[in-house]
């Protein structure tokens, strides 16, 4: 599950779902069970952590957690935050990506690193997920 993101005035792009580990969150995989209900309105089981991302940022060097999990359930009308109460910030709407075909090659993800480690690994990620490929 992915998001496309559209700004005004950008080409649209896709991302994962995620976002900061707050003061609450018990552990970074605390935090993707929050991010997963409010920018999906999803609850997932069984997440393993799968892939490290680091990109330099303004406070020395951002690190990102990148997880597989099953979805459990998805409910749209129970997403939450800032960013679905202010127009100016663009879309966000969900897009499933079956990894089994070739959607994931035609989109722009984002980070690109990303989108390579799923390509060169989509049947290991499948597995790992509980997913036959």
């Amino acid at each position: 599950m992915l998001i496309k993101r559209t700004k005004p005035g950008q080409a649209p792009y896709w991302t994962a779902p995620g976002g900061g580990v707050e003061d609450t969150d018990a552990s970074v995989e605390a935090a993707l069970y929050r991010e997963l209900a409010e920018e999906l309105g999803a609850k997932a089981t069984d997440a393993s952590q799968v892939f490290l991302f680091s990109s330099p940022s303004e406070g020395g060097v951002a690190v990102q957690h990148f997880f597989v999990a099953r979805l459990a359930s998805l409910d749209e009308s129970a997403r939450s935050g800032p960013e679905f109460n202010d127009p100016s910030r663009g879309g966000y709407d969900l897009d499933r990506v079956d990894l089994r075909g070739d959607d994931l090659a035609s989109i722009d993800l984002k980070p690109t690193a990303l989108k390579e480690f799923i390509l060169s690994n989509r049947e290991a990620l499948l597995v790992e997920a509980g997913a036959a490929a």
